[in-house]
């Protein structure tokens, strides 16, 4: 790469360009989850609230965070997001996006001669459409590079948007679309003597280099490009933080600024406005109840009520969701196809006309309804998502995502055994989007489901088939359906394997 004769002129607007409003930018990719002296923050998924559209009513706030290598970046980042206390927040490194080297550039780089500092280290083609389409609620593949071998891992990392983008790096005010995605725009000062200390100390302890490798690197790549490069674009910057992580002032000054920015409106609002909005409508058109027959009509009668005993419960509500089941089936595409059957006579009959089938379950009580669907549909994909509650918030999170590749040319059927407010749902359509599945090819499919969760769902994404055994009226205080069912994430005999696996499978 270049000595660092590149003018900043490339890079940079001009001096005396307009600056942008603050706002704010969250984003990491690496853990998924941010654990503080009080709490767990998860820095993954994203609130399911959208528009009539099923888009995100607004663009995720993203803060640049910039500085010298070691200069505390990182640790001012985790600052912020412990002090934010929202829900929703991605961390973003700019290590991610290390371009791949050639061979010749690999043997440079074993040699410590390999110029990291330099803006063309970067490849920022990538990175800026990477933090665009996260600004947009978008869901993206994040790059995992190595810095021992050098190399990208073959497994990039899933990373889905959020209400805050924290996004950091050496040369974070080094391009100009980068810089117009920025909506707050931070650089970390610290003390030369300080951040050499602090490299040597990660790059000895965690990347396997040597002490003299690092002063050379330092001396000859990290030193000048800092202040060719880096050090300039101090000027860009809303606010400047001395001393890095330890200074609780500026910190507390920018999560006031990231509050004021932000809208913070509880789901249990949005919920308020989206029941009291669709009280007097008709349930949607792209409902479908199962016909209320004698015979489900008594199977409802067992499974509702409370003196029903356990096995009854099991074996009854398995009967119903195998008549679900076969029912949401017929909403699958078919082509007529002409067969020749063993008499040697000629059959006019129909076949499925798509790709695939892919069932996905909503943990844990989804799985509960796995079973009916292997048994009438041969061959069939399972994937699942796990979605709670945060206690704290009272939004659902987004905790462990597993799918099957090429999902996005499936058919999918999602699953769930009750469905109140329609939050749960709400979220796995969305990440089923993100995962390009289209809209028209997803089916919700539940056992019972309270009218809110049916509006909700249909407002958001009026393509999505719902599909269920019954609809009920209310919800009770503690948002469950009235009159409601039984508990089929206890009371069924489920193989809870999957659930077990949760701690150390695909967190997104």
């Amino acid at each position: 790469i270049g000595s660092g004769e590149d003018s900043l002129d490339r890079l940079l607007p001009p001096a005396g360009a307009p600056r942008r409003k603050s706002a704010t930018s969250l984003s990491k990719t690496e853990p998924p989850l941010l654990r503080t002296g009080t709490r767990t923050i998860y820095t993954a998924g994203r609130p399911p609230w959208y528009d009539e559209h099923g888009a995100q009513s607004k663009e995720a706030f993203v803060i640049g965070l910039c500085g010298g290598s070691a200069s505390g970046k990182t640790t001012v980042a985790n600052k912020i997001i412990e002090a934010l206390d929202v829900p929703w927040v991605v961390l973003l490194s700019m290590d991610s996006f290390y371009k791949v080297l050639s061979p010749e550039e690999q043997a440079l780089a074993a040699k410590n001669d390999y110029n990291f500092d330099h803006p063309g280290a970067f490849d920022f083609e990538l990175l800026v459409s990477t933090l665009r389409k996260l600004k947009q609620g978008k869901s993206v593949k994040i790059p995992v590079y190595d810095f021992t071998t050098h190399r990208r891992h073959k497994d990039w990392k899933n990373v889905y948007g959020a209400s805050v983008i924290i996004f950091e790096g050496i040369m974070s005010f080094a391009d100009k679309e980068l810089l117009q995605l920025l909506d707050m725009k931070i650089f970390v000062d610290a003390d030369s003597d300080i951040r050499l200390v602090r490299r040597l100390r990660r790059d000895i302890t965690e990347r396997g280099r040597d002490i003299e490798g690092v002063i050379k690197q330092y001396n000859k790549f990290v030193k000048p490009a800092f202040e060719q490069y880096i050090e300039p674009t101090m000027r860009l910057a809303d606010i400047v933080v001395p001393r890095g992580g330890g200074n609780m002032v500026a910190i507390d000054l920018i999560v006031q600024h990231v509050h004021s920015q932000l809208e913070e409106v509880s789901h249990q609002i949005a919920l308020a406005l989206l029941a009291s909005a669709q009280q007097t409508q008709p349930l949607p058109q792209t409902l479908s109840v199962l016909e209320s027959t004698p015979q489900v009509r008594g199977l409802h009668t067992i499974i509702r009520n409370k003196e029903t005993s356990r096995d009854e419960f099991i074996f009854y509500s398995k009967r119903l969701m195998r008549l679900l089941i076969e029912h949401a089936l017929t909403f699958l595409p078919s082509q007529p196809c002409s067969i020749q059957t063993p008499q040697g006579h000629e059959y006019e009959g129909c076949s499925y006309n798509g790709k695939g089938i892919t069932g996905v379950s909503i943990l844990r009580a989804g799985e509960t309804m796995e079973p009916a669907l292997r048994a009438v549909c041969k061959d069939v994909r399972i994937g699942k998502i796990l979605i709670q509650t945060n206690l704290d918030s009272g939004e659902p999170e987004l905790h462990y995502l597993r799918l099957p590749k090429d999902i996005s040319e499936d058919h999918v059927i999602l699953m769930d055994s009750t469905v109140s407010t329609g939050a749960a749902a709400m979220m796995a359509v969305r990440v089923l989007l993100d995962h390009e599945v289209q809209e028209d090819k997803i089916m919700l499919v539940s056992l019972l489901m309270a009218e809110l969760g049916v509006h909700s769902v249909a407002y958001a994404f009026p393509k999505v088939k719902i599909i269920t055994t019954a609809v009920d009226k209310g919800l009770d205080d503690f948002l469950h359906v009235i009159p409601g069912i039984g508990n089929f994430a206890k009371d069924q005999t489920l193989d809870c394997s999957e659930s077990k696996r949760v701690a150390g499978g695909d967190i997104v």
